[in-house]
């Protein structure tokens, strides 16, 4: 069981795809949950803004569809607010690298 466990958190902190990376709108590329939780670190508000807002969640799109984490994308799936959003991601990616 341990095992399993294992695998999976692997699978979640890899690198997507090439194909399936996330393009922010400034350019910057995200491979995995770490880059994103490093983005939103540093990202604009208007950067945000413009993937996070009243018509669409692209980092819970991107985190549920393609990183194929369905708790973090629910967490997400509520946050308006880029701040919350960082500490959401952190504190999952500390969690994940910790089992």
């Amino acid at each position: 069981m341990a095992a399993a466990v294992k695998l999976d958190t692997r699978k979640l902190l890899a690198d997507a795809p090439e194909e399936y990376a996330f393009r922010t709108n400034n350019g910057h590329i995200l491979r995995n949950l770490k880059d994103l939780a490093n983005e939103l670190k540093t990202m604009s508000d208007e950067t945000y803004a413009f993937h996070v807002n009243d018509e669409k969640n692209d980092f819970t799109n991107w985190v549920r569809d393609i990183i194929k984490d369905d708790t973090l994308a629910e967490d997400l799936r509520g946050i308006r607010d880029r701040a919350r959003a960082s500490r959401a991601v952190s504190r999952r990616v500390t969690s994940l690298s910790r089992k």
